[in-house]
């Protein structure tokens, strides 16, 4: 499984499109004046509330849509999200896409990045100061972009993704380029493969996403790292999927989607037509993402937001959310 959301609107072209209106003042394709909010509720007949803002137009519905989903009984998120994230790799979604010899020359000078979130480089100084010999397991981050930079670092990398296609692309950069990965397959929520104990660093990008329950997630992570590693994830904010998918598309704004939001419990038509046969996409709250981490047992020690990189929200609100947690050297106290 990548890391990001594939059938979200403002897609390819989104992040032009921003910067043409940060420099226009007009608001993407449909181009009217920025500066105004304005809040139609249909329980207030025939009227509308103007908030005057400094930044583009945004129009809020708050007309919530309710759950009409009509899904199978022995429907398989696990199975399904495989199948959608195999098809991602023919289709060329970018985070798809494995780094270049030029990427991993560099990271073997010592010059290099990684993202957990959008397009934005993970501080350095949230890995260990010896990233060489590491033990980095890449928790649902294949695609062959973030790992093969990590192992041409230095450190002992191993990728675990429930993609198969995804889990290819690692190994074709290492193939490549030299380098030595592991790749295993499997639901993130799962990691009985290893032993207790086995790794520095958990890297958890974006993809949690498309995973219907992340407690699992963060007992896992903590039960595979060693005393006083760490854990780097990246998730989205779950407010970002109140927002009709299709105004979104139109650069508006139109609060729509009630919390928890799942994509299967859009209607059928609805789904099929912003979604078609991609992965399944689930609102986590915040709640059970840093609440999660600390339940598991987790020291939270930093935590940054940003814009999402390709969604008409990045003018208004963080998308993304980055937290290091360490796993605390005397684990003896159950938490």
């Amino acid at each position: 499984m990548s890391q990001y959301p594939v059938k979200r609107p403002g897609d390819q072209g989104e992040v032009e499109r921003a910067r043409e209106q940060a420099r226009t003042g007009f608001c993407g394709r449909t181009g009217f004046p920025c500066g105004q909010i304005e809040v139609h509720d249909p329980r207030i007949p025939s009227t509308a509330v103007a908030l005057t803002l400094s930044s583009p137009s945004v129009s809020l519905s708050l007309g919530l849509a309710p759950r009409l989903g009509a899904v199978a009984d022995d429907f398989d998120p696990v199975a399904h999200n495989r199948a959608a994230w195999d098809r991602e790799v023919g289709n060329d979604n970018e985070w798809t896409r494995p780094v270049g010899p030029d990427v991993i020359a560099r990271a073997r000078a010592g010059s290099w990045s990684v993202v957990l979130i959008g397009y934005q480089p993970v501080p350095r100084d949230w890995f260990p100061a010896e990233l060489a010999g590491a033990a980095v397991l890449c928790l649902a981050s294949g695609g062959g972009q973030q790992c093969p930079v990590l192992a041409a670092a230095g450190a002992s990398v191993t990728v675990f993704d429930n993609s198969p296609r995804q889990l290819g692309r690692d190994e074709e950069v290492a193939a490549r380029d030299g380098l030595a990965i592991r790749t295993v397959l499997g639901d993130m929520r799962d990691l009985s493969v290893f032993p207790d104990a086995s790794f520095d660093v958990v890297f958890h990008p974006v993809s949690n996403v498309f995973c219907p329950d992340i407690a699992p997630v963060w007992r896992e992570s903590f039960r595979v790292l060693r005393p006083g590693g760490v854990l780097l994830a990246g998730f989205m904010n779950p407010d970002l999927f109140i927002f009709d998918v299709a105004a979104l598309d139109r650069d508006e704004l139109v609060v729509r989607y009630r919390l928890p939001f799942c994509s299967l419990d859009l209607p059928d038509a609805e789904r099929r037509q912003y979604y078609g046969d991609g992965p399944v996409e689930y609102s986590h709250s915040l709640t059970a993402q840093l609440g999660g981490q600390l339940d598991a047992g987790f020291s939270l020690t930093h935590l940054v937001e940003a814009p999402h990189h390709a969604d008409p929200t990045a003018r208004y609100m963080p998308g993304y959310v980055a937290t290091r947690a360490i796993k605390p050297r005397d684990t003896a106290k159950p938490r």
